[in-house]
């Protein structure tokens, strides 16, 4: 079972306004409205008339617990418009049809969501949305260009189906959780990894024994994913590097898939020179077959008597000669026993910043699940003992330390 929806960063007691104009993927902006809520954040969500024919107030209203607004000068709060700009935290206008990329390009305010751009302060996301030929349309081009001088962020459109025999391509809105991550990174804002590359790796690795068969492990590469989707949101560059994984790429993460510890390991070899942070959660196969065989084992023709192994490539040591100087590296360590002491030699012989233990035997952590309970140790300063939590969570703990030492790391001494 999934752990509860707690409050979140950087939702936690921020203030959003949910903007939906009058396009067919406005049913989607319902789901946004909620994820938002979910998340911890208040939204207020502004509906133009042309959301209206799309979908009505009370869905938002019963999924928010807020009061839904559609109307420039509703009856006794004339300055609406002045104190929804004034206590957002960020605007989010998904859908963003063409119509109404158009009028705010030209700095309109002629309804209230219009009028709301114009008055506030804080960052606004547009996700547009509309056909194809209208989204290539020099003027909506032009719009979008204008936009983005203004400062306004785009997030997307993206290529797939469009309306009812309309077919395929460019215009379709982003999906829901993609818009709550780039809200999230909105209202992140410019922090110490914003510009950084940080490489991350997730996932087990797939040993060959034969065509169809391979030692593993039981790894989903949550964990990994987690840091590279809050580095993202941070406002990092990221390469995640993953082993087999059912989970989908994180929003706005560059993902480069492999099988093998040998392939994880030139991958983020290559990579390192550019990187200010590695992070290593990855469960990278100890072992693999010294003679994968050509063919598929036959059970018929006995199969194996014996299964010979040797030592795959130890990625944080064969790659230690390419870091980046002043970088940051962190690795994991997953225990069965004496995982701390364990975990203390391991920090030393691979020459790490950081270091995240934790006991797979324990329940509600490790594989499989989506909490973790981890130790942080770093050379010269005290464990850090963390309570069982999402691995989101454990995710930007793990970011916060890692934002800590590139910061003493840029200090000369």
């Amino acid at each position: 079972m999934a752990p509860p929806r707690t409050p979140r960063r950087p939702f936690r007691g921020r203030r959003v306004v949910l903007g939906v104009t009058g396009g067919i993927a406005a049913y989607k902006a319902i789901a946004v409205a909620r994820e938002l809520t979910l998340a911890g954040a208040a939204v207020d969500v502004v509906l133009t008339r042309g959301a209206l024919k799309f979908v009505r107030p009370l869905s938002f209203e019963a999924l928010t617990g807020r009061p839904v607004h559609t109307s420039l000068y509703p009856q006794g709060d004339p300055n609406l418009h002045i104190r929804l700009a004034r206590d957002a935290h960020a605007v989010v206008v998904a859908p963003a049809t063409a119509n109404f990329l158009a009028r705010a390009a030209a700095g309109m305010a002629d309804d209230l969501l219009a009028a709301v751009l114009l008055a506030t302060e804080a960052p606004v996301v547009f996700c547009p949305a509309m056909n194809d030929r209208m989204h290539a349309h020099p003027a909506t081009q032009g719009n979008l260009r204008r936009l983005a001088e203004i400062g306004y962020r785009l997030a997307g459109p993206a290529v797939g189906p469009l309306a009812w025999g309309e077919g395929e391509g460019p215009g379709r809105m982003i999906e829901p959780d993609e818009i709550v991550a780039h809200a999230g990174r909105t209202l992140e804002g410019p922090g110490p990894l914003a510009g950084r590359r940080v490489v991350v790796t997730a996932g087990g690795t797939r040993e060959p024994i034969d065509p169809v068969r391979y030692i593993g492990n039981r790894s989903s590469g949550r964990m990994g994913y987690e840091v590279a989707a809050a580095a993202w949101r941070r406002g990092a560059g990221v390469l995640l590097v993953s082993g087999p994984s059912p989970l989908p790429a994180p929003t706005g993460v560059e993902l480069r898939r492999i099988e093998t510890a040998e392939e994880m390991r030139a991958v983020v070899e290559a990579a390192l020179p550019g990187a200010d942070a590695l992070v290593m959660a990855a469960a990278v196969a100890d072992f693999r077959p010294a003679e994968p065989a050509a063919q598929k084992l036959k059970k018929e023709a006995g199969g194996v008597s014996e299964l010979r192994l040797q030592a795959t490539a130890d990625v944080l040591r064969a790659t230690r000669y390419a870091r980046r100087a002043g970088s940051v590296v962190v690795g994991f360590a997953l225990e069965t026993a004496d995982a701390v002491e364990n975990g203390r030699r391991k920090l030393v012989a691979k020459g790490l910043d950081l270091l995240v233990v934790n006991d797979a035997t324990e329940p509600g952590a490790g594989f499989e699940v989506e909490t973790n309970r981890v130790v942080l140790l770093s050379p010269g300063a005290p464990d850090e003992a963390l309570p069982l939590m999402p691995k989101s969570e454990v995710a930007d703990r793990i970011l916060d330390r890692v934002e800590l030492l590139l910061a003493r790391a840029a200090v000369p001494e």
